[in-house]
Formats: structure tokens, sequence, C-alpha cells
């Protein structure tokens, strides 16, 4: 898809220089699929402790 975007210049080359990335596109998309992977991460530490699964960490550890 074809998408006109104002991007800070600068930004865009520190990130392209960090991620060694060739083009815009591809940093848009890497940023993207971050962003993506942050979020879901973030939603699951929030059940964290909250869902038994009913595992015994003692047993599956053989002690």
């Amino acid at each position: 898809m074809r998408t006109t975007l104002n991007l800070p210049e600068e930004l865009l080359r520190e990130v392209m220089r960090t991620t060694r990335s060739k083009t815009k596109t591809s940093v848009v998309t890497l940023a993207l699929e971050e962003l993506v992977k942050k979020t879901k991460s973030s939603e699951l530490k929030k059940h964290k402790g909250t869902i038994d699964l009913g595992i015994n960490l003692d047993e599956l550890r053989g002690r």
C-alpha cells in the first residue's frame, strides 16, 4: 500500500543507520512490527500470575 508520511529526516536516518536498513520502507515496516511485538508483550505481562495452569514446577523439575 502506498502512503505519504511526514517523518523527521534526522530520526529516519538514525534508525536506518542503527538497524542497517537500506530503505525507508524497511525501516517503517520494522518499526511497525516491533510496536506490535511490544504491545502484545505488554498485554501478556498484565496477566502474569493471574492464570492458574495447574502445573507443579517442583514436580516438573523432578524435585
